[in-house]
C-alpha cells in the first residue's frame, strides 16, 4: 500500500470504533482496494523485433497497458519457459534473457531491469493446491515476457514474476491450473499470456500473405472464445491435421489456455490485435476485463 493511502485511512481509524491492530487494519484495507478484480491479458508476441522496430504491434501494447489498471505486480505465463513440473521465478532481480538467435546486436542489447514479484511467487505457491508449484532461483525474463512488457511498462517499475509450462502435460492441465490463479486478479495482479495463436516457424511466407490453414486454424480459435467455449479449444488436436499444421508443438499455444482457464463469465472481452505476420504467425491478442 502507498504511504499516502496508509495515512489516509489511518486518519479515520479512530472513527471506526473497531478494534484491530494495525496489520489487521492493513490487510483489510488492501483487500477493499482491491476488490475488482484486475484485466487478463493473452497477447501475440511473434518475432522478437517487435519489440525494438516500428510496429503495429507494439504500438497497441502500448495502448493496451494505458487502458488497464495499473497493477502491482505482473504474471507471466510464456511461450518460452518450458519444464517438466511446474515452477515460478523467485528472483529478486530477474535477469534478461536473450532466448534466440540470428538477429541484430541491437536485440541483444536491450534489458528489461524489473524487480521480481517474490511474494506473488510464495502466494502462488501456497494457493494452488493441485499440484507442487516449484521454486525456481535461475530463470528470469524471456522474450515472450519482456518483448512485450518492454512496450507497455517502459520504465519496468512493475515486479514481474514468470510461471513455467510443464511440457509433459496435456492442454487440459494447464486450463485447470489456471483456475487457481483467479485469485490472483483480486491482488492487484495482471496476468499475461504471451504465445500466438498460430505459430509454424517452417511454415513463414515471405510475402506475408495468411496461409488458408492458418486463417483456419484462428477463426476456430475466435470462435470459441467468441462463444466462451473453451473446451475445445482445450481439445483442439480433435482438429487433426490442421492442429498440427497451427503448432506442430504447442507451446505458444498452450499460453492461451492459461488465459482462458483465467477468464470469468462475467469479463467483457476485446480483441486489439488480429492480423498474421509472415503468413504464419497469428497475431492475435484479446483483452478480458
Amino acid at each position: 500500500m502507498e504511504r499516502k493511502t496508509f495515512l489516509k485511512y489511518l486518519s479515520i481509524l479512530p472513527f471506526t470504533g473497531l478494534a484491530m491492530n494495525i496489520k489487521d487494519f492493513v490487510n483489510n484495507v488492501d483487500q477493499k482496494e482491491y476488490h475488482q478484480k484486475m484485466p487478463l491479458l493473452f497477447i501475440g508476441h511473434g518475432n522478437p523485433m517487435n519489440a525494438i522496430t516500428d510496429n503495429i504491434y507494439r504500438k497497441e501494447w502500448e495502448v493496451i497497458a494505458k487502458k488497464i489498471t495499473q497493477p502491482t505486480a505482473i504474471l507471466c505465463i510464456s511461450a518460452h519457459w518450458l519444464t517438466k513440473g511446474t515452477f515460478v521465478t523467485m528472483a529478486e532481480n530477474p535477469v534478461t534473457i536473450h532466448d534466440f538467435g540470428g538477429f541484430p546486436e541491437e536485440l541483444f542489447q536491450q534489458q528489461y531491469p524489473a524487480k521480481g514479484a517474490v511474494n506473488y511467487a510464495k502466494m502462488t505457491i501456497e494457493n494452488v493446491t493441485s499440484t507442487v508449484v516449484h521454486e525456481d532461483f535461475e530463470w528470469g525474463l524471456d522474450h515472450g515476457a519482456w518483448s512485450v512488457l518492454k512496450a507497455m511498462y517502459p520504465l519496468a517499475t512493475i515486479p514481474v514474476y514468470q510461471m513455467s509450462i510443464d511440457y509433459t502435460k496435456p492442454a487440459q492441465y494447464h486450463f485447470n491450473l489456471a483456475k487457481e490463479l483467479s485469485f490472483l486478479r483480486t491482488k492487484g495482479v495482471l496476468i499475461v499470456g504471451s504465445g500466438n495463436v498460430v505459430h509454424n516457424l517452417g511454415r513463414l511466407s515471405m510475402n506475408g500473405k495468411p496461409l488458408d490453414w492458418a486463417i483456419e486454424f484462428d477463426t476456430f480459435v475466435k470462435k470459441n472464445i467468441d462463444d466462451n467455449t473453451p473446451e475445445n479449444l482445450v481439445d483442439y488436436t480433435k482438429l487433426g491435421a490442421l492442429a498440427s499444421m497451427a503448432h506442430p508443438s504447442n507451446e505458444h499455444y498452450l499460453p492461451l489456455i492459461y488465459t482462458l482457464g483465467l477468464r470469468d463469465k462475467t469479463d467483457t472481452m476485446m480483441y486489439f490485435t488480429e492480423s498474421f505476420d509472415l503468413g504464419s504467425i497469428s497475431m492475435r491478442s484479446v483483452l478480458f476485463s
